[in-house]
């Protein structure tokens, strides 16, 4: 079919039009009872979005006023240069009348056919577990490597095939957004775009200061530490019902690395940090909710009972310890040597893990004995106050830190001498510094790509419970010395762990002092041991 653009056309009802640079089918023409300047009548031009980022929304424009404005006529039949053979309509038909029969039938699967990868069977399980659910709540719990991210896009192209749901939300690491992205793009064809400030900053400029992120697309991916707060959290408010509506608001919220929205089990306080609040604000206004992660229980039950409570709110609660077949309703858990070929060996090699023994030197064994020293006699010198909890959390943090390196323990340890010698001490600690303190230490606790936003979590933490503690006493504050003065001689020197990881790098990758083709993946908690 051929298109003519016209530019000064008055449209009409059914016609589609480009207004302010978009797509518009045109629902309704009214003429006006007030005449323009040359005695024109002017005309009231209701509209309705035809681009997939804002269907539905609709338009009212002063036809004769809108600067740019075209009228998009489609007018004539294609030219007809042949017949096409029997066996091409025959395909044709055919792939209608399946298409229609698979739409219909739960047990007829499309995903799988049209995506651009290799499948494994046991990758099928939770697509059949999700089409079996009236709304999909599933928490797919694999081990590392066995293909979560594709696991959830076959979930979730089938729900657009079926047109159970439009409009998709991933929330994951901000390191995980391109991955998410490439995948979902190349594997299955599925176009998301990414929602951060620069995005937030691009739209601002082709729609306007009041153009929201969170409807401006309906498949977005966005980071977790982006949406839980400031510009993202206020935009996201903006458009969700103060109450639940039905239908839901959006349709499918992804959630990676989901073990970080549960409430932290390393804290004896029970108030939820930030990504749970932002979860449980935001999960029930989604019809279909798919968690993903590796590691869904970190030891203990009620942080596992509370990130369950945010994937089906209806079948478990905070506190009830489910049982196994509430689990196995919502819950696929395969271990990598679970997975067996048709022959029912092993499909992954068997993972060994070996310690590394180090032996520390005697001054490192002081230097530990002396760090146990100073925590224990502060602690005591807290007696029993109810801030007693966030010091035992900052000498833990220290601890953690002299295991890691020598810097990482250096530069803690300097924040923490410095905020005790040179800050303020309140004289009483009221219920408000408790909770801010308790604040501090559940924002401590989350994951950060930023290292520097962690660092400033850390310091933020040491700040407060340094005002809530009393000041040194003479002996405290000679151990606190003699922790400073070994910290930063060695800082920046090998001790006994990082030499025992290079002996042991020299011996599989350098044997006879040449490097070979093998690679090694170290990982490290703090980028000062990094």
């Amino acid at each position: 079919m051929s298109e003519n653009t016209t530019f000064s056309q008055l449209p009409e009802s059914g016609q589609m039009a480009e207004v302010r640079r978009r797509r518009w089918v045109v629902t309704q023409v009214e003429a006006g009872s007030l005449t323009g300047r040359i005695n024109e009548t002017q005309h009231l031009v209701s509209l309705e979005s035809l681009e997939e980022d804002a269907l539905g929304e609709e338009l009212q424009v002063i036809w004769e006023l809108e600067v740019g404005t075209k009228v998009i006529q489609r007018a004539g039949l294609p030219n007809i240069t042949g017949i096409d053979p029997n066996y091409r309509l025959d395909a044709f038909l055919n792939a209608v009348r399946w298409g229609a029969a698979t739409n219909a039938d739960r047990n007829n699967l499309q995903s799988p056919f049209r995506s651009g990868i290799t499948i494994e069977d046991y990758q099928l399980d939770p697509l059949v577990r999700s089409l079996d659910m009236a709304r999909v709540n599933l928490l797919i719990a694999d081990d590392v490597g066995l293909g979560k991210t594709i696991e959830a896009g076959l979930v979730l192209q089938e729900l657009l095939i079926r047109h159970r749901a439009r409009t998709i939300l991933i929330i994951c690491p901000a390191g995980l957004q391109l991955k998410w992205q490439d995948e979902m793009h190349e594997k299955f064809g599925i176009e998301f775009r990414i929602v951060d400030t620069d995005y937030l900053r691009t739209l601002r400029r082709s729609r306007g200061l009041t153009a929201n992120p969170w409807t401006s697309y309906p498949r977005l991916i966005t980071s977790m530490d982006w949406i839980k707060g400031g510009e993202g959290l206020r935009l996201l408010k903006e458009i969700l019902p103060a109450q639940l509506e039905y239908p839901r608001r959006f349709d499918a919220l992804v959630i990676d690395e989901a073990h970080n929205v549960a409430p932290s089990a390393a804290t004896v306080y029970s108030l939820p940090s930030q990504r749970t609040r932002l979860v449980e604000r935001l999960a029930p206004h989604f019809t279909h909710r798919l968690f993903l992660t590796a590691t869904p229980h970190n030891g203990c039950p009620g942080s596992f009972s509370a990130l369950l409570e945010l994937l089906d709110n209806q079948r478990f609660a905070k506190a009830v310890k489910p049982n196994e077949e509430q689990l196995r309703q919502v819950m696929v858990r395969r271990m990598k040597s679970d997975i067996l070929d048709k022959d029912g060996n092993p499909v992954f090699p068997k993972r060994i893990l070996k310690p590394l023994s180090i032996s520390y030197t005697d001054e490192e064994r002081h230097i530990h004995k002396l760090l146990k020293e100073y925590t224990t006699l502060r602690e005591k010198h807290l007696g029993e106050s109810r801030f007693q909890s966030g010091a035992k959390f900052v000498h833990i943090l220290l601890k953690k830190r002299l295991f890691s390196s020598p810097a990482a323990f250096a530069n803690t340890l300097e924040k923490h001498r410095h905020t005790l010698e040179h800050g303020r001490h309140k004289e009483k600690a009221d219920k408000l510094d408790e909770r801010i303190l308790h604040q501090a230490i559940l924002r401590l606790e989350e994951e950060y790509t930023d290292e520097s936003v962690a660092e400033e979590a850390v310091n933020e933490v040491i700040a407060r419970v340094s005002e809530t503690s009393p000041a040194l006493t003479n002996e405290e504050q000679k151990l606190l010395g003699e922790l400073s003065d070994w910290a930063n001689r060695n800082r920046n020197r090998e001790d006994s762990k990082s030499t025992a990881i290079l002996k042991w790098l020299e011996q599989y990758l350098r044997p006879n002092g040449k490097w070979n083709d093998k690679r090694v993946v170290l990982f490290t908690e703090y980028s000062d041991t990094h």
